[in-house]
């Protein structure tokens, strides 16, 4: 068997993966409600073949002949890499049992309706016994695949590789030393004019806009598409169709538009990857079973981070814009100037919802969801006290009172009806990713800087792609920060880039 022949199993192993992202996609977008049973099957089959293939004695055999063929080759070459991984998956998979697999993909997909359907009513108690029963297999899961310290440790291995409960607490430690004296200050100080921002705007204006800007910065719609769904999302099926989704409210224009450059950014970095990566394991998560070329879910939400904010939220872009937003908005923004909108789009207040929230209040959202995580896993909180929990580490954290209506609270997020407990401390990371690529890239190349101001997005994103989108799944997260940057995942142009931008919005000494 050779190196050939396990790229071509692999490969199979991808095709498996993307057809239930395909499934995956209609699901959450264009799936009558009564094809979720049905679908839930399909899924966990989907599944469960990849994870056979992948554990089967012709890949192991291939894995052999594969590790004997790039034995002389550099530690860190693509071939050497794509055998490591394989191997590591195997090993990874091999202590799951395959009925838990195939018990979490089936709950994963059946869930989402029961939480769309609670989320809805405002009901917690209709959600509760799927999240029971998810959280019991995400403990099961953590004993299969093992654990020094902390059960949590082992679930963010799926997403985050590296991250540690311990670790967490270290790094959110940092950052709350740094945010909570601006979110003190901001406070006591004059708020930017924003009430324009909830007149009405027609949904498929809003639509219409909200693509031609994620084109603008360069989502390719050859090879993508934009549509609507509740909790907005990116998906690849390989890089050469990668789709985004936003939601749209007719009363507050900026949820779309900021939901489409945040997915484009995640999209853009799909379709950046390498085209020789495609069907191989630099494209695919062989651990969590998910086909992406994102090397980890905080590298993959650096990108969507720093396009979103570093880029969409800039002063320069909406002095490059403002004309195309009047005019997507005939009459509805005449009365405000480009000054005004940036400080509106960037104002900071505590906030119920993570996915609204603005940069500075945000990663309050990621720490309270962690907690809560970990907390359940470990046993020490039961899903019943939940809600409980929520709203009074939500009170701690950012001093507001959730409302009771479901969307607003415990039932905002999608990734727990879907499995995903140990993923939430990727949005972090990619904050602090993003501002240390941005850092680096406008530091090394002055003239990205320069192009910005201009409207000209393309060497920003040159460079994003020559460090960081291109490599796939070759490098880890922190050798691909180590490459690009010169250091490891470092808090400290995060924080000062906050403490930068809200000082001038807000007039602070």
């Amino acid at each position: 068997m050779s190196y050939a022949e396990l790229t071509e199993a692999t490969g199979r192993v991808n095709d498996l993966l993307n057809a239930g992202s395909v499934l995956s996609w209609d699901a959450r977008t264009m799936m009558p409600k009564g094809g979720a049973e049905s679908r839930s099957k399909q899924l966990a089959t989907l599944a469960v073949a990849a994870r056979d293939l992948l554990c089967s004695d012709e890949m192991k055999h291939a894995l052999d002949g594969a590790a004997a063929e790039v034995a002389g080759k550099p530690d860190d070459s693509a071939e050497a890499r794509i055998v490591a991984q394989v191997r590591e998956a195997i090993d990874y998979h091999e202590r799951i049992p395959p009925e838990l697999l195939r018990r979490k993909t089936e709950l994963g997909s059946s869930a989402h309706e029961v939480w769309a359907e609670a989320r809805e009513q405002a009901d917690f108690s209709i959600f509760a016994p799927a999240l029971t029963t998810m959280v019991d297999i995400n403990r099961e899961m953590a004993q299969a695949i093992g654990y020094e310290t902390h059960p949590y440790d082992a679930l963010m291995y799926r997403f985050e590789p590296g991250t540690t409960e311990a670790g967490l607490k270290t790094l959110f430690a940092r950052l709350r030393e740094g945010m909570i004296p601006l979110v003190r200050a901001i406070a006591d100080a004059e708020k930017p004019r924003a009430e324009f921002l909830f007149r009405d705007f027609p949904a498929d204006a809003q639509m219409v806009f909200a693509l031609q800007m994620a084109e603008r910065i360069g989502y390719d719609t050859h090879r993508g598409r934009l549509d609507t769904t509740v909790h907005p999302f990116e998906v690849s099926f390989t890089r050469n169709d990668v789709r985004i989704t936003t939601r749209v409210n007719e009363r507050y224009m900026p949820m779309s538009l900021f939901g489409a450059l945040h997915e484009a950014g995640h999209a853009m970095y799909e379709q950046g990857v390498d085209p020789a990566y495609t069907r191989t394991p630099l494209a695919t998560d062989l651990i969590s079973l998910y086909a992406v070329g994102g090397v980890s879910f905080g590298a993959h939400e650096s990108q969507s981070r720093l396009w979103e904010n570093h880029v969409g939220r800039s002063r320069a872009f909406w002095k490059n814009h403002m004309d195309d937003i009047r005019a997507a908005y005939p009459g509805k923004l005449d009365d405000v100037d480009a000054e005004e909108f940036y400080r509106a789009v960037n104002r900071s207040e505590p906030s119920f919802v993570r996915v609204e929230a603005d940069e500075l209040t945000y990663d309050f959202h990621v720490m309270v969801r962690c907690e809560l995580e970990a907390k359940m896993v470990d046993g020490s909180l039961n899903v019943a006290e939940l809600p409980e929990a929520w709203n009074a580490t939500m009170k701690d954290y950012l001093g507001v009172d959730v409302p009771d209506d479901g969307k607003q609270g415990v039932l905002q997020d999608v990734h727990w009806s879907s499995g995903q407990i140990g993923t939430f401390c990727n949005y972090t990371v990619g904050n602090i990713m993003a501002a240390q690529l941005f850092e680096t890239a406008t530091i090394e190349s002055p003239d990205i800087q320069t192009a910005l101001d201009a409207a000209d997005y393309t060497p920003l994103r040159t460079w994003l792609t020559n460090h960081v989108a291109q490599h796939g799944r070759r490098f880890s997260r922190d050798e691909l920060l180590e490459k690009a940057t010169g250091r490891p995942l470092d808090p400290e142009p995060y924080l000062a880039h906050l403490t930068k931008k809200y000082s001038d919005i807000y007039a602070l000494a």
